[in-house]
């Protein structure tokens, strides 16, 4: 087992890449706990549950991370008494960990919780760094907080009962973090792409250690998205608006997004044509799309209300090289003529 240590000011979390679920209720301190989960989760690890005073069972898909759904929470929540000893306990991906967190972190003023990652997009991104919200009237995570749960396990055993879909749409976050910082992550997804993709624990444990690290310290170093946070949405600017509009997969519509990022850091003169094309290649290696038959207008009108969004101008994260991303202002003529291109 490997443990991460991410210190912030909301708090410290305990990370712990291979550590089991079997082992969570090891971790879990309070007077009342409760296991906020999904129905697969369930259906799949109900027996490796620690000891609780209650299992909410939440809905499936982006659609039920709503404020009705905190709500069905918080009156269970009322109902098993919960007082400020009490813990919350997520197991599942990040639709589980998002209204974990933040139903926990508004409750009683905040309630401790943490969180067991079952998802390979969840182990490698959404359950580390303290972000928790949800969807309102269509548009991803706009209400939420940062408050640093007290421990992520990140068991890689549960990968292997995850759909193919699902481990890609893990591997899109993977290859964002090896993007904009870590080049000899970028290098090992390229050489053991097969042993990745068939969720080998000895490869993946290095590669959720690599994107752990990479996010801890940068969360560390700015918790509150004041700047340098801003690179771990490198695609997702145009990702949120592809999966908005063309109704696909998280994952898919990243990589889509680092897709068109990269041919607007090409087009900025900020990268060359042969490193953009490297991000392109591994993209597709992983079975994950670098293109949308999309229409252009509808992707630009999405991005023109993202929560990012300054008068005419946007501030994105673009790519200097394998491993090298920085933060920058692009006009929406700019996203226009990239989401052209894309949108073919």
């Amino acid at each position: 087992m490997k443990t991460i240590i991410l210190s912030a000011p909301t708090g410290k979390c305990r990370i712990m890449i291979g550590e089991r679920l079997a082992n969570a209720g090891k971790y879990v301190k309070g007077r009342n706990v409760a296991i906020i989960t999904d129905s697969n989760v369930r259906k799949y690890y109900d027996k490796f549950f620690p000891e609780c005073d209650s299992v909410i069972e939440i809905g499936l898909g982006e659609e039920n991370k709503t404020l009705k759904t905190v709500e069905r929470v918080w009156r269970r929540f009322l109902a098993l008494e919960m007082e400020r000893p009490s813990f919350v306990l997520g197991i599942g991906g990040g639709i589980v960990c998002d209204i974990t967190g933040y139903a926990a972190s508004n409750y009683l003023r905040g309630l401790d919780f943490g969180f067991v990652a079952t998802t390979l997009l969840a182990q490698a991104d959404a359950a580390i760094g303290g972000k928790n919200g949800f969807n309102f009237m269509g548009y991803k995570n706009i209400i939420g907080t940062v408050r640093q749960p007290k421990f992520c396990i990140c068991d890689t055993s549960v990968l292997k009962t995850l759909p193919e879909a699902e481990v890609r749409c893990g591997f899109a976050e993977i290859i964002k973090s090896a993007a904009i910082g870590d080049a000899a992550l970028f290098a090992l997804l390229g050489s053991e792409r097969r042993e990745a993709l068939r969720l080998d624990e000895n490869v993946m444990e290095r590669v959720i250690e690599s994107c752990a690290t990479l996010k801890a310290g940068i969360v560390g170093r700015d918790e509150s998205e004041a700047y340098e946070r801003m690179k771990l949405n490198f695609g997702h600017t145009f990702g949120h608006a592809i999966e908005k509009t063309a109704k696909m997969p998280h994952g898919y519509a990243v990589a889509a997004g680092m897709a068109v990022a990269a041919r607007l850091s090409v087009a900025k003169g900020m990268v060359g044509n042969a490193e953009a094309g490297r991000l392109l290649n591994l993209i597709r290696a992983f079975g994950l799309p670098t293109e949308c038959g999309m229409d252009a207008k509808g992707l630009v009108d999405a991005i023109r209300k993202d929560k990012k969004r300054r008068g005419n101008k946007v501030r994105m994260v673009l790519l200097e090289g394998i491993g090298k991303a920085t933060i920058t202002d692009v006009t929406i003529d700019e996203i226009a003529d990239a989401m052209k291109e894309m949108a073919r």
